[in-house]
């Protein structure tokens, strides 16, 4: 059973375009011993955002800390730290930063979509 801290982690940087200053960290995936599923955190930079994109599973995201907007099928979430979302699967989709300093959250997806 893994236990940590998560400043003990490196970042990956989100490369799927388009996104911009983000990246994410690994918690707990297969690999520790949560078969079928991944917990990372998400940190997205000032003026940073995810890919706009949609997949067939969903997601489960809690806010930690920043100002954020989730965007799902055109509408417009205003999000903070201990906001909570359930992405549904294949809805279009895309995390924005929309404060000052770090926007970071939890993202919970099925081993399959994890694909960073």
């Amino acid at each position: 059973m893994p236990v940590g801290h998560v400043k003990d982690l490196k970042n990956k940087v989100v490369s799927s375009p388009p996104a911009s200053n983000s990246a994410m960290k690994v918690l707990v995936s297969p690999k520790e011993g949560w078969e079928g599923y991944v917990m990372r955190v998400v940190e997205v930079l000032e003026d940073g955002y995810t890919p706009k994109h949609k997949h067939p599973w969903p997601h489960i995201n809690y806010m930690l800390e920043g100002e954020g907007e989730l965007w799902i099928d055109e509408v417009v979430h205003h999000v903070s730290g201990g906001s909570y979302a359930f992405v549904p699967g294949n809805a279009l989709h895309q995390f924005r930063n929309a404060g000052k300093g770090v926007f970071k959250f939890i993202c919970i997806v099925p081993e399959e979509g994890h694909i960073y």
